[in-house]
Protein backbone atom coordinates (compact mmCIF):
# COMPACT_ATOMS: atom_id res chain seq x y z
CA UNK A 1 0.00 0.00 0.00
CA UNK A 2 2.98 2.42 0.67
CA UNK A 3 4.68 1.64 -2.44
CA UNK A 4 1.01 2.38 -4.43
CA UNK A 5 0.60 5.71 -2.17
CA UNK A 6 4.41 6.96 -3.00
CA UNK A 7 4.14 5.08 -6.98
CA UNK A 8 0.88 8.11 -7.38
CA UNK A 9 3.23 10.74 -6.00
CA UNK A 10 2.58 10.93 -2.14
CA UNK A 11 5.60 11.82 -0.05
CA UNK A 12 6.04 11.62 3.95
CA UNK A 13 6.26 15.15 3.48
CA UNK A 14 2.29 15.62 2.38
CA UNK A 15 0.83 13.19 5.05
CA UNK A 16 2.91 15.23 7.82
CA UNK A 17 1.66 18.57 6.43
CA UNK A 18 -1.90 16.88 6.42
CA UNK A 19 -1.34 15.83 10.26
CA UNK A 20 -0.09 19.44 11.63
CA UNK A 21 -3.28 20.91 9.25
CA UNK A 22 -5.71 18.09 10.39
CA UNK A 23 -4.53 19.47 13.92
CA UNK A 24 -5.53 23.31 12.96
CA UNK A 25 -8.77 22.11 11.26
CA UNK A 26 -9.71 19.97 14.77
CA UNK A 27 -9.35 23.46 16.68
CA UNK A 28 -11.44 25.39 14.02
CA UNK A 29 -14.13 22.37 13.86
CA UNK A 30 -14.59 22.73 17.41
CA UNK A 31 -14.79 26.37 17.52
CA UNK A 32 -17.00 26.53 14.74
CA UNK A 33 -19.48 24.43 16.05
CA UNK A 34 -19.34 25.70 19.31
CA UNK A 35 -20.71 29.49 17.64
CA UNK A 36 -22.52 27.83 15.24
CA UNK A 37 -24.86 25.44 17.26
CA UNK A 38 -25.22 26.69 20.77
CA UNK A 39 -27.98 25.15 21.86
CA UNK A 40 -26.43 22.08 21.04
CA UNK A 41 -24.01 22.63 23.86
CA UNK A 42 -20.22 21.84 24.31
CA UNK A 43 -20.65 17.90 23.72
CA UNK A 44 -21.20 18.40 19.94
CA UNK A 45 -18.69 20.83 19.44
CA UNK A 46 -16.04 18.19 21.35
CA UNK A 47 -17.18 15.23 19.29
CA UNK A 48 -16.73 17.52 16.58
CA UNK A 49 -13.49 18.25 17.15
CA UNK A 50 -11.95 14.96 18.71
CA UNK A 51 -13.41 13.50 15.41
CA UNK A 52 -11.41 15.51 12.72
CA UNK A 53 -8.09 15.40 15.45
CA UNK A 54 -8.14 11.50 15.04
CA UNK A 55 -6.86 11.84 11.60
CA UNK A 56 -3.63 13.53 12.63
CA UNK A 57 -2.06 10.12 14.30
CA UNK A 58 -3.05 8.44 10.71
CA UNK A 59 -1.55 11.36 8.79
CA UNK A 60 2.19 10.98 10.80
CA UNK A 61 1.79 7.49 10.91
CA UNK A 62 1.54 7.76 7.09
CA UNK A 63 4.32 9.91 7.29
CA UNK A 64 6.50 7.66 8.99
CA UNK A 65 5.84 5.17 6.52
CA UNK A 66 6.40 6.97 3.10
CA UNK A 67 9.63 7.86 4.70
CA UNK A 68 10.67 4.60 5.88
CA UNK A 69 9.90 3.59 1.99
CA UNK A 70 11.61 6.84 0.64
CA UNK A 71 15.03 6.17 2.50
CA UNK A 72 14.83 2.50 1.83
CA UNK A 73 14.41 2.93 -1.75
CA UNK A 74 16.83 6.13 -1.75
CA UNK A 75 19.84 3.51 0.13
CA UNK A 76 18.76 0.44 -2.93
CA UNK A 77 19.94 3.17 -5.53
CA UNK A 78 22.92 4.31 -4.38
CA UNK A 79 23.64 0.12 -3.66
CA UNK A 80 22.82 -0.50 -7.96
CA UNK A 81 24.87 2.80 -8.46
CA UNK A 82 27.88 1.36 -6.18
CA UNK A 83 27.86 -2.05 -7.57
CA UNK A 84 27.57 -0.47 -11.07
CA UNK A 85 31.03 1.29 -10.41
CA UNK A 86 32.62 -1.89 -9.19
CA UNK A 87 31.41 -3.30 -12.18
CA UNK A 88 33.28 -0.91 -14.53
CA UNK A 89 35.82 -1.22 -12.62
CA UNK A 90 36.51 -4.46 -13.21
CA UNK A 91 36.33 -4.33 -16.63
CA UNK A 92 38.51 -1.79 -17.17
CA UNK A 93 36.52 1.22 -17.96
CA UNK A 94 37.31 4.45 -17.18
Amino acid sequence: MIKKLHDIGLRSEHAYTAGIASIGLSIFTWATSLRAEPGKGLDRADRWGIFVGEWAPTFFCLGLALSHYEQEEGSLMGKAHTDGERQRQRAGAP
